[in-house]
């Protein structure tokens, strides 16, 4: 064996393992990007449900101040009849 063929043999070897740590990298990243994917989903969703959130209370935010001031009226008119 001459020093042509021990190199061949040395760069084919090295060239293998870079090839399968190069497809376990890889198939890493693709299920990396799936769970990225999913939880950007699922951000998605939460920030749905609060915005739809915010938007009850804030139609909600006038019916409460009238229920609480009829409350008040209705409690001060029962506190007068005692």
């Amino acid at each position: 064996m001459d020093a042509f063929e021990i190199l061949v043999l040395i760069l084919s070897i090295l060239l293998g393992i870079f090839l399968v740590l190069s497809i376990v990298v890889v198939s890493m990243a693709v299920a990396l990007v799936r769970a990225l994917r999913q939880m950007v989903t699922k951000g998605e969703q939460l920030v749905d449900a609060a915005e739809k959130l915010s938007e009850t209370l804030k139609r909600n935010a006038g019916a409460t101040v009238i229920l609480k001031t009829l409350l008040s009226f209705v409690t001060k008119v029962a506190n007068k009849k005692k």
